[in-house]
């Protein structure tokens, strides 16, 4: 049993005058635990605790699994319960975050068929350049061979940007029955709504607060927040759409994608080309 429990029984036993069942009963310590004779060596795991420290300080937030494969790897031979029963003596347990409770959703189909050019979506993220100067990019996604359209960069992207952005990928790409798209105001703007409707465009609008409904998309901003703009500290704008302009190319020429069985978007995409599928999808442009 812990040193201190047994300490505090001997301190309530003579200050207190309280019986050995019920000082042990008061600090939680069996009556037999507090009977057996003191065997353990208090600088028996002396060593031990001394790895613990060195590679707590060194990686504050590393577990105890990494800190406990940290320690073989460096030849340590203790098992892993008795390093845990250390670990935890020693208080370094990290505090496990609780989920946050969600209220309830009404759950949407996120429903596209493996074609290209039927759905498309798009969506804002913001960074900042090394010295603070805040960032957004454009992203345009074909949701049906999860390919990358477009990555716009600038400093203000308003609905005439967007449009913009449409209108010069309407050059090479056939625009597309859809395009999904959150309630931001370049998104909801008259003239964005205007624009689809004049080519035929379902501009379909997720439900407030709810990105999962985007969830094609919002993965491509994981990977592109983690491979771009989280792994370099830009200098400028030019800056960043060179190392984007390097990255959509390999992402759609290189990257494997597990929903494309492996395989690049763009390869996939060729792979359709050559052995095409009746397209019968539809969209329901009422939603």
């Amino acid at each position: 049993m812990p040193v201190e429990k047994r300490e505090a029984v001997d301190w309530l036993r003579h200050e207190k005058g309280l019986s050995v069942k019920r000082a042990c009963e008061g600090v939680g310590m069996s009556r037999s635990g507090w009977y057996r004779p003191r065997t353990v060596d208090p600088m028996k795991d002396e060593e031990l605790r001394k790895m613990l420290e060195e590679v707590t300080t060194r990686h504050g937030r590393w577990g105890f699994w990494k800190c406990y494969h940290w320690m073989r790897q460096k030849g340590a031979t203790w098992n892993h319960k008795r390093v845990r029963r250390v670990y935890r003596d020693m208080g370094l347990n990290l505090p496990r975050r609780g989920k946050k409770r969600l209220p309830a959703r009404v759950k949407q189909p996120l429903e596209v068929p493996l074609r290209p050019g039927l759905s498309w979506s798009m969506v804002f993220m913001h960074d900042t350049l090394h010295y603070g100067k805040r960032f957004r990019t454009l992203n345009v996604f074909d949701e049906g061979v999860r390919e990358v359209l477009a990555i716009e960069v600038d400093s203000s992207l308003p609905a005439e940007r967007v449009i913009r952005v449409l209108e010069q990928l309407k050059e090479s790409h056939a625009l597309p029955q859809q395009i999904r798209v959150d309630n931001g105001p370049e998104l909801v703007s008259a003239k964005l709504v205007a624009w689809c409707e004049m080519h035929h465009i379902h501009l379909h609008h997720i439900e407030p607060g709810k990105p999962t409904q985007n969830a094609y998309i919002e993965r491509f901003n994981r990977s592109y927040r983690r491979e771009v703009l989280n792994a370099h500290a830009f200098g400028s704008l030019e800056e960043v759409r060179e190392i984007t302009h390097e990255w959509m190319i390999a992402y759609n020429e290189e990257r494997p994608h597990a929903a494309l069985n492996h395989l690049p978007p763009a390869v996939f995409k060729r792979q359709l080309n050559i052995n095409p599928t009746p397209d019968t999808s539809t969209f329901d442009l009422s939603a």
